[in-house]
């Protein structure tokens, strides 16, 4: 990190202890920014980077439910709108047991940036909740949703807020957020949530999105190089709806997924993925990999050592942060692999980014690789506002435009930083200075 950016990065960890996730998320950020901030001085004098990390609301509350045995349960929620400068807060909600302020605030502040490189007028905010969707009944779901949307619906608006799904929150989630929503407000308001269901304002490609973005972002960079993926093996590690749609753009793209995982180990499967196969254990049966496995001949879960064991060309870490470190690149590396692209948020850590870097990899940081799933939200948002409905073929064409829109954004704004190659500067920077051209021209606001 550049010296001058040192006193604002102390003033980030004293302001907000304890939060690891977030503190790193900064950071990474920061490590891009010198150049940037040298050669546009009015971005310090107007303290444009503290404003940034500040976020303008952060929101906590209680959610209290009654399960299906008549207990009552008390969750926390929680909504962090960070960053409005460029349109109304857009971000996912995440409920899983690991949620607490820091990770919201790392998800919304990677969510600033990422929004901002679609090129689309929607700013950045994330929120979520520590309830465990798993194992609870859709009456158990259903009664948490409504006592959580009962609490967040105050904040949010169209022109305002917009959520989406993230872990945990896939579209029976979004059904009982949205119809609780309408309940309370007495209006369709179909622009207030995204990722809802095709027949009732949802968009075609948004269940898709954030994971073929990986892929075409991942093919973008490979033809830097004069590749595709035609041929080359491939590790997506997860198993949930990034994953599998990331399994999916690459077969179509003529690659061999070898690999997939889930917190209970990962599959190595050589004949390459049976992606129906992995749909109906994950979407139908709400099984796992062992259940895979079991009904797949020639497959094997391995539970001991990493996904990034398995010898790959592409590696598409989309699963959760902090699950690629320096040993893993290490083996990634010993065996040749070409590009990594993250599907996930910061899936990556520093010292794994740094290696693979070194090594000569393609590497994507989340910020720009996943953002297909924020900017198909946005179509969605203005497929709402037309009161229109598109069809896929001409969304995922929309999507495909998308990402290669980012990666050249991020590939030159790298190499206008002399930095070329470096997807992780470009992102930063050309993310940086689209929220810091009109936090300024906004004011002091």
């Amino acid at each position: 990190m550049d010296a001058s950016l040192e006193p604002v990065f102390e003033q980030v960890l004293r302001r907000n202890p304890g939060e690891a996730e977030f503190h790193q998320a900064v950071r990474e950020v920061f490590d891009s920014l010198a150049p940037v901030l040298r050669r546009n001085p009015q971005y310090g004098d107007a303290a444009v980077l503290e404003r940034i990390c500040e976020p303008e609301r952060q929101i906590i509350f209680r959610v209290p439910w009654v399960d299906d045995s008549g207990r009552v349960q008390i969750n926390r929620g929680f909504r962090v709108e960070y960053n409005s400068a460029l349109g109304p807060y857009k971000g996912g909600l995440r409920f899983h047991p690991s949620v607490y302020l820091g990770i919201v605030k790392f998800l919304g502040f990677e969510q600033v940036f990422k929004n901002a490189l679609t090129g689309m007028p929607i700013g950045g905010g994330k929120g979520g909740a520590d309830f465990d969707p798993r194992g609870r009944s859709d009456g158990e779901v259903m009664r948490f949703c409504q006592s959580f949307m009962t609490e967040l619906y105050r904040h949010l608006g169209e022109h305002t807020d917009v959520p989406a799904g993230d872990v945990g929150v896939g579209g029976r989630e979004i059904g009982y957020l949205f119809g609780q929503y309408k309940r309370i407000t007495n209006r369709y308001e179909s622009g207030v949530l995204t990722g809802k269901g095709v027949g009732w304002g949802g968009s075609l490609v948004r269940t898709e999105a954030t994971g073929y973005g990986t892929v075409l972002f991942a093919q973008e960079m490979l033809r830097t190089r004069g590749r595709s993926f035609d041929g080359l093996r491939v590790a997506v590690s997860g198993a949930g709806n990034v994953a599998i749609y990331a399994i999916e753009k690459a077969q179509q793209l003529g690659a061999r997924v070898v690999a997939f995982s889930d917190s209970s180990g990962y599959v190595v499967d050589e004949a390459g993925v049976d992606l129906e196969l992995l749909k109906a254990v994950k979407e139908v049966q709400r099984g796992r990999a062992a259940d895979y496995v079991a009904q797949r001949p020639g497959a094997h879960l391995a539970t001991a050592g990493r996904i990034w064991d398995v010898p790959v060309e592409v590696a598409l870490p989309c699963a959760t942060q902090n699950e690629l470190d320096g040993a893993d690149a290490k083996a990634l590396l010993s065996h040749g692999v070409l590009a990594v692209a993250e599907g996930a948020n910061m899936p990556t850590t520093p010292d794994g980014v740094s290696l693979l870097q070194e090594g000569g990899v393609l590497f994507a940081p989340g910020k720009a690789a996943n953002a297909g799933g924020v900017a198909t939200s946005a179509l969605e948002m203005q497929q709402n506002a037309s009161r229109d409905s598109w069809t896929f073929e001409g969304t995922e064409e929309r999507l495909t435009e998308i990402m290669a829109g980012i990666h050249d954004r991020c590939a030159s704004t790298a190499d206008e930083h002399d930095g070329p190659g470096d997807y992780v500067l470009g992102a930063n920077i050309a993310g940086f200075r689209r929220v810091a051209d009109a936090v300024l021209a906004l004011g002091l606001v």
